[in-house]
């Protein structure tokens, strides 16, 4: 199976995701999900960085999944993670999490940059002003 994306911890309480370019599929995009959950296992206040670099444009189910996995885990979310930047260069998959924030609204402050810095001292801002 092709991840759909690499978790990194190096820089913890900044956890980056980065996605690998590999299509979504059922099993790959699942994994994806529950590794979300890592970073909250730590029960302590974090921030992530989804590396969209090298994202490629994830079909409507998949977007739907997001959403439902970002309503389902709305508290959890609220009592650890700061924040999330979102380094998207690209405008198509900017627009893919546009409609992903039209089906659930995002529970947590959020940042969209064109670049990788910015997204990253964003999410260093928002841990330690958190």
């Amino acid at each position: 199976m092709d991840l759909y994306a690499t978790f990194d911890f190096d820089a913890f309480p900044v956890v980056v995701v980065a996605f690998t370019g590999s299509q979504a599929t059922e099993e790959n995009f699942r994994q994806y999900l529950n590794d979300l959950y890592e970073a909250y296992d730590r029960a302590l206040p974090f921030a992530y960085l989804f590396d969209a670099q090298n994202a490629v444009l994830p079909g409507f189910k998949f977007q739907k999944m997001q959403a439902e996995w970002l309503k389902a885990n709305e508290s959890l979310m609220k009592k650890h993670c700061q924040g999330t930047a979102y380094h998207i260069p690209n405008s198509i998959i900017r627009t893919a999490l546009k409609g992903i924030f039209a089906l659930q609204k995002q529970p947590v402050p959020y940042k969209v940059a064109g670049d990788f810095q910015t997204a990253m001292q964003w999410c260093e801002d928002a841990v330690t002003s958190g």
